[in-house]
């Protein structure tokens, strides 16, 4: 049961802060050698490629802050609510071990029964939850996906970039990259302005 609680602890915290420019990155990277660090210069539309620190993107982006605190709170209350379940199990088992030996042995079998099926209830409980929250989770990684995806669509094309690679430290086939090339903040900037606009 404590590998349970655990499991749910652990996926509010595994939100997508790479998954969802890795995306990008496996779709994009197609043979190109580079690597960033910066936050950004002037990129003239002569510069076909261009690329975000999607590290940045994530820590900055508003709905991304907005999604990270509404999974951690429904991951908390998952805990919550598991923990107060296994605790009141664990007092029915403690009351029980305290009696059983006063009891007779049918009413000790059928409550040995009844609380093997009780456990088994919360364990079926415990891995619902956290296939619920990482449903939840997945879906809304998509919905990140997209709407990153969708901006830098139009951003690229408005500029007159022919394409947007992705950059995260550790995890990124661009080993170097012009720091002229990063976009970051400016796509930080709009990505936040249309959430905002979005909210309204």
């Amino acid at each position: 049961m404590k590998r349970s609680t655990l499991k749910l602890g652990s996926i509010a915290t595994a939100v997508a802060l790479v998954s969802v420019m890795a995306s990008c990155q496996n779709k994009e990277n197609a043979g190109t050698t580079t690597a960033p660090k910066s936050e950004s210069a002037t990129v003239t539309s002569a510069e076909k490629i261009v690329y975000v620190n999607s590290d940045s993107l994530l820590t900055k982006y508003q709905y991304f802050k907005d999604l990270k605190t509404k999974l951690d709170a429904k991951s908390k209350t998952a805990q919550t609510d598991l923990a107060s379940k296994q605790q009141a199990f664990q007092r029915e088992v403690t009351q029980y071990q305290q009696q059983q030996n006063t009891l007779p042995a049918d009413q000790r079998a059928a409550t040995e029964e009844r609380l093997a099926r009780k456990q088994q209830e919360l364990q079926s409980y415990s891995q619902n939850a956290g296939a619920a929250l990482q449903n939840e989770q997945a879906t809304e990684n998509e919905k990140l996906y997209d709407k990153v995806a969708e901006y830098l669509k139009t951003y690229a094309k408005g500029k007159g970039f022919k394409m947007v690679l992705t950059y995260s430290k550790g995890n990124s086939a661009i080993l170097f990259a012009d720091e002229s090339l990063d976009v970051t903040s400016e796509v930080i900037v709009g990505l936040n302005e249309a959430y905002s606009k979005d909210k309204k």
